[in-house]
């Protein structure tokens, strides 16, 4: 009677063993996705004369903020993403893809009383994805030069942010043209 028990027990143990192993399987096979590898995209700011450290500034405020990409300094032998050039223009951005593009730093905005690290992080956007959006708001980084020249404010907002964050998670694609505000 014992040894008949003791199988009942093993056989018991046995089904109890394969049904928490089958379970923790398919909890597996259904678990969140794993997050998406953080872009690296290389910047090279060499020829933007005066803005080469408002630069640098821009793309630091955006790698404070977003998780899905990170903006570095270009050096030999790396793939390079985002040109940046200083002219007597408007700021604007070319982008060619999401990630991909030409940044100019138009000194025109500047001599007006526009903040350069805010014009920076806000063409640098363009290239992460993001249009102008004009609505007069400081807290809104891409709402450019609406904002007025009082507003110093360099960062996205947590709506930018997100919106940053799902085309890199995604991989959208991006119309490349220009991004460039009516002065």
């Amino acid at each position: 009677m014992r040894s008949h028990l003791a199988r009942i027990a093993a056989a018991t143990l046995a089904a109890i063993a394969m049904t928490l192993s089958s379970l923790l399987v398919g909890s597996a096979a259904t678990a969140a996705p794993a997050p998406a590898a953080v872009r690296v995209l290389y910047y090279d700011a060499s020829q933007a004369a005066e803005f080469v450290n408002v630069v640098h500034q821009g793309a630091a405020n955006w790698n404070a903020r977003v998780t899905n990409v990170r903006l570095e300094r270009w050096t030999s032998g790396r793939p390079l993403n985002i040109r940046v050039y200083a002219d007597n223009g408007w700021p604007r951005a070319y982008v060619n893809s999401l990630g991909n593009g030409t940044v100019y730093m138009g000194r025109q905005a500047t001599a007006e009383g526009h903040n350069p690290t805010r014009i920076a992080a806000h063409e640098l956007g363009h290239i992460l994805g993001l249009p102008d959006r004009r609505t007069g708001i400081c807290s809104e980084l891409m709402s450019g030069s609406s904002a007025g020249t009082s507003c110093t404010s360099a960062f996205p907002n947590s709506q930018e942010i997100t919106k940053v964050n799902n085309l890199f998670a995604s991989g959208a694609l991006v119309t490349a043209g220009w991004r460039q505000e009516v002065a």
